[in-house]
């Protein structure tokens, strides 16, 4: 069942609403597509055989899938082949307008029955994508099809795929030899995407390693190249990703090995001026109309992405499923899931790092690294049951930037944020203990920690903890002060804050650095998780107190232009806020003033009130709020924490005050 639940999981986030196949907005309205990008369409089974569908969820009908092929063509897309898009790419053609490139995934037999007849006869391009090992099945055995065993006259053979292939119709592309399967993920039995996974061993308890990894990969992509060679048909030039899970290292591979066009399942528009090496596209799925077909590929030249949608955010510790007692964690998880389940959220921000002695910094992680204790290896598998056993789109690792306490053996441990004692201050200063981001060594440390992270797990997103930042009396270490005097800046911090034109200067500074520092560390963790999405958490001041920017060295405006999401910390308790209703819809109010700020703000709210012992917010009050916030316009709320032990906040209200939130906004 691996292939066929994943599938559905990965590419969750494109089912839209079913509209009646025979009217159409879109073919009045006709989208405008700019030539510069590429709509990359996908199919699994196109059948009229809905009951003996291999994957119900992706099985076409034979009509509609001729439907929306004419209705491209009425809307004026033009189809075309693998030769054209390589040529354009090489600035040897010029493409017509509004590209499109068919592609089919697996290799069915009713590819051959159902789809073939049709492009041949109306002379369109297709890439079909086969996996090597499940064509190569003996007749007489039965195909090993992901995790289950599927009849052989389901698959397509060599002789039909070359039959196909000289038509000039049919690009044959490698979907792997077999990768199409899951591989044990992780020490609590995970079976995950052969592709991307680092096979763990029980045995040795430990998990593959870079060298293995590579090699498994080539080998594994050069054996199916062979084989589609050796029965007479053109070595392929197109890669795609089994489960649209892939990774730089693969891509790498794959474009070493003659396939520099790789498709994946991401979101967003395919640019025809950048890399082949990861085309964006959009799976069909068994209910997908018309309208649904236009608005997708609307949206995505739009590149909206998750901000078209509302986002419904769970925020969870992984402190409270950790327990020693392993039957109790999995009963801690199990909670978790029905949680997220019955409060039907969409996004999870999950902790990563853990922190014991709860002084705000990471003593701990949740995931094999080399530099900070394990406190267990659980965040792939917490991170990985979400992704597969709910209704979730978008599992966030939530991390520090600079709040690692890392052990005293290490020197860097040493290199440290320093905060001059104020006279007088009537604004918070960050009590964490923080490595400071001006030290090349702790830099390098960081970077190894998020490498780690990005290599270990399956995810979506990067969550940055409310550690990114620095007071106005933050950094004054002697690798700080020799930043700010090599980028021109004053070392007299007292001067600086005496000084508004100064103290301006140095606020802008820092506040690009650790921008700039945390989209590093994101570019970093890319290479492994490729469509990785980015936010940070936003203290409520900045928002709402143009002095704020210089207390925190964090900018609204910058946060929004530069960061996919801004996680504001709506907390009106821990502000102290004497009008909470005011407070909430000055957050909004400001957010508006920037545009499309409202489709990139989360507002997050807090579960508990930190300064009455973390007494629970009421599940009313709370849920009363969420409504508030979308009647003013909040696109994406969420709150904090989730407490799946004590079962709070309580699911039914706050499922109902996040189903009032139903409408797309573009």
């Amino acid at each position: 069942m691996f292939n066929r639940f994943l599938g559905s999981v990965l590419v969750s986030c494109l089912s839209l609403a079913s509209i009646a196949m025979t009217s159409s907005v879109y073919a009045a309205t006709k989208p405008h597509i700019k030539p510069t990008t590429l709509t990359v369409i996908g199919y699994h089974e196109v059948t009229n055989q809905a009951n003996d569908a291999l994957i119900p969820f992706y099985a076409v009908t034979t009509q509609n899938f001729e439907a929306q092929v004419r209705w491209l063509q009425k809307n004026g897309f033009h189809f075309i082949s693998v030769t054209q898009l390589l040529r354009a790419h090489d600035g040897k053609e010029i493409l017509p307008e509004k590209p499109v490139l068919l592609t089919v995934d697996d290799g069915y037999e009713s590819f051959y029955s159902n789809i073939y007849p049709f492009v041949k006869e109306n002379k369109i391009p297709i890439v079909l994508a086969i996996v090597g090992s499940w064509v190569n099945t003996p007749s007489t055995t039965e195909v090993q099809f992901g995790d289950d065993k599927i009849a052989r006259n389901k698959i397509l053979t060599w002789s039909q795929i070359k039959e196909m292939s000289d038509s000039g119709y049919v690009e044959i592309a490698s979907h792997s030899f077999n990768l199409h399967h899951g591989i044990l993920g992780n020490p609590q039995g995970n079976s995950e995407p052969a592709a991307t996974t680092r096979l763990y061993d029980p045995k040795t308890k430990k998990y593959e390693g870079d060298g293995a990894y590579n090699k498994r990969i080539y080998d594994d992509l050069k054996k199916n190249n062979d084989m589609i060679k050796a029965n007479g048909i053109p070595v392929p030039r197109v890669m795609v990703w089994p489960y649209g899970r892939y990774n730089l290292e693969t891509v790498r591979i794959a474009k070493h090995l003659g396939m520099p066009i790789t498709i994946t399942l991401d979101d967003g528009p395919a640019y025809l001026k950048k890399s082949l090496g990861a085309l964006n596209r959009i799976l069909v799925e068994h209910d997908m109309s018309l309208d649904d077909l236009g608005r997708e590929i609307e949206n995505r030249e739009k590149n909206l992405g998750d901000n078209a949608y509302p986002q419904k955010i769970m925020h969870v510790d992984l402190d409270y499923i950790y327990d020693k007692d392993q039957a109790q964690e999995e009963r801690n998880l199990g909670n978790l899931l029905d949680r997220i389940q019955k409060m039907n959220v969409n996004t999870v921000y999950l902790q990563a790092f853990s922190d014991p002695d709860a002084n705000g910094s990471a003593d701990m992680v949740y995931f094999p690294n080399r530099y900070i204790p394990v406190r267990q290896d659980l965040f792939n598998r917490v991170a990985w049951q979400i992704a597969s056993r709910t209704q979730v789109q978008r599992v966030y690792a939530w991390m520090p930037l600079l709040a690692w306490e890392l052990p005293k053996s290490n020197p860097v441990s040493k290199d440290l944020v320093v905060t001059q004692q104020p006279k007088k201050s009537d604004h918070l200063n960050m009590g964490y203990i923080r490595l400071t981001p001006f030290s090349a060594p702790a830099r390098k440390v960081i970077e190894g920690i998020y490498q780690d992270l990005g290599k270990s797990a399956t995810f979506d997103g990067i969550l940055f903890h409310d550690d990114a930042t620095l007071s106005d009396y933050e950094d004054a270490s002697p690798q700080a002060l020799q930043a700010y005097a090599k980028a021109g800046l004053s070392t007299d911090l007292e001067a600086v804050r005496n000084n508004e034109q100064s103290l301006q200067k140095w606020t802008s500074f820092k506040t690009k650095y650790l921008d700039n520092f945390a989209l590093q560390l994101a570019a970093e963790v890319r290479q492994y998780q490729p469509a990785l999405h980015t936010a940070r958490n936003m203290y409520a001041q900045v928002v709402l107190n143009p002095n704020a920017e210089t207390w925190y060295s964090q900018s609204l405006e910058q946060s929004l232009s530069r960061y996919d999401f801004t996680a504001i910390m709506a907390m009106p308790y821990m502000e102290q806020a004497k009008d909470k209703d005011k407070f909430y819809a000055d957050i909004i109010n400001r957010v508006k003033q920037y545009p499309n700020g409202l489709n990139k703000a989360v507002i997050e709210l807090q579960a508990v009130d930190w300064r009455k012992n973390s007494k629970p917010i009421g599940s009313q009050e709370l849920a009363n709020t969420i409504k508030s916030l979308y009647k003013q316009g909040a696109m994406h709320v969420g709150y904090y924490p989730d407490d799946p032990i004590k079962g709070l906040p309580d699911t039914t209200l706050i499922r109902k005050a996040f189903d009032t939130k139903v409408s797309r906004e573009p």
